[in-house]
């Protein structure tokens, strides 16, 4: 026997692997989100898109989508600079040269043109599902690593990273992780930010129609008391129709038969198109104003409708989130070329601190519009008539008011 015997086996231990460091993790795989995968790809960075579901293929034979955005300029900008603009473009976008606006109690108007602001168009009607599509498709094809179906548990913050688990036991490592998981973000929620606004206690009732006279390449949109009705010009000459309605009176609209709604339609919109023949079914969804109190907690930052969700009435929602997404891109990028860590507290706040104030200054804004125009007492009316007539005049405020909307 040996001094050594006595001694126990040495053990041989595997050295653990370290799990790959990437640069962002983006959860929510929707516009903004898959938008935001995209940008930062194309930046130069390692990412990875996490998404319960993969969204649903669109085909070119395929009905024209419920739910549609007018994208403005801003947003087209960022899209081509993306790569898929041209696609989207030629594919079944429409894009609308016109805006007429009026105010169904006093007959005052506002006409935008987009030759006002030298421009071939004020915005695009796009299909969300289309554009959806695009979006997630570009992103693989940019290198972004996509975990779909893939929830996110739980995430702490470090020093120097932020760990995200995933429910299926997966742990991912990143410099900064990006919320973009909707209205209700589990991921907000996780960080402990806090919302703040109110339901409009009100339902955007939408469907596509035919109209007895042609649309135009106008989106028009007519202020009523119970809120605004838009006609929005689509591609293959119908309109989209985004109609606000109390609760009560969605619920009635949508239990129409297709010969009352279209009556009913047509009665709202003033007949401005005509008569309204071949609905769609309807759907309907409800409102609110909601902005998060802080766009950051540690690494992790919020955009799009995990930060702000907005009245309909100026169809900004999207563009918002898509300014977002310009907005984080250009931080982000300027810290990763520079060798920087893109997830410190210097980097981040000045996203949050940029995009909070401009988001909530236009959901205010917004917010205060609808409550102006429901307001039925009669000195209200006559300042709404007031506003709108003087603005159609002057010039330069109808200017910057589009250049505003476009996002110049």
């Amino acid at each position: 026997m040996t001094p050594h015997d006595d001694l126990p086996a040495p053990v041989t231990r595997t050295p653990r692997r370290r799990r790959r460091m990437t640069d962002a993790i983006v959860v929510g795989g929707g516009m903004v989100g898959a938008a935001a995968a995209l940008a930062l790809a194309h930046a130069g960075m390692d990412v990875v898109l996490v998404e319960a579901r993969e969204p649903r293929p669109w085909h070119p034979e395929d009905e024209v989508d419920l739910r549609v955005v007018a994208l403005a300029p801003s947003s087209a900008a960022l899209l081509d600079e993306l790569g898929l603009w041209q696609t989207i473009r030629t594919t079944r976008a429409h894009a609308y040269t016109r805006m007429h606006v009026w105010d169904a109690e006093s007959g005052a108007a506002l006409d935008f043109d987009s030759a006002d602001v030298q421009g071939d168009s004020l915005g695009w009607i796009v299909e969300n599902r289309l554009l959806q599509h695009q979006l997630w498709q570009k992103a693989q094809v940019a290198g972004v690593r996509c975990l779909c179906p893939a929830k996110v548990s739980a995430f702490e913050n470090a020093d120097d990273h932020v760990h995200v688990s995933l429910e299926d036991g997966t742990g991912l490592d990143a410099k900064v992780l990006i919320a973009a998981d909707g209205a209700t973000s589990p991921l907000r929620k996780l960080a402990g930010i806090a919302t703040r606004g109110h339901a409009y206690e009100q339902r955007a009732v939408v469907a596509h129609v035919a109209t007895e006279r042609s649309h135009e390449d106008t989106a028009w949109q007519r202020f009523l008391p119970g809120g605004p009705i838009a006609l929005l010009p689509l591609a293959d000459g119908r309109s989209s129709v985004v109609w606000t309605l109390p609760e009560a009176d969605a619920q009635h609209v949508l239990s129409m038969d297709d010969s009352a709604f279209c009556e009913a339609l047509g009665v709202a919109s003033d007949f401005r198109l005509g008569r309204v023949i071949a609905p769609t079914p309807r759907a309907a969804f409800p409102l609110k104003l909601q902005l998060a109190s802080d766009y950051r907690a540690g690494r992790l930052v919020l955009l799009g409708d995990a930060a702000h969700v907005v009245h309909p009435l100026a169809g900004q929602g999207v563009n918002l989130g898509l300014r977002d997404v310009a907005e984080l891109r250009d931080v982000l990028r300027s810290a990763h070329d520079a060798g920087r860590d893109v997830g410190t507290d210097h980097v981040l706040q000045r996203y949050a601190r940029r995009r909070r104030s401009a988001d909530t200054l236009d959901g205010r804004a917004f917010d205060a519009l609808q409550r102006m125009f429901i307001w039925r007492a009669p000195a209200m009316a006559s300042v709404r008539s007031l506003g709108m007539t003087t603005m159609d005049r002057f010039g330069p405020m109808k200017k910057w008011l589009m250049q505003h909307a476009a996002g110049i």
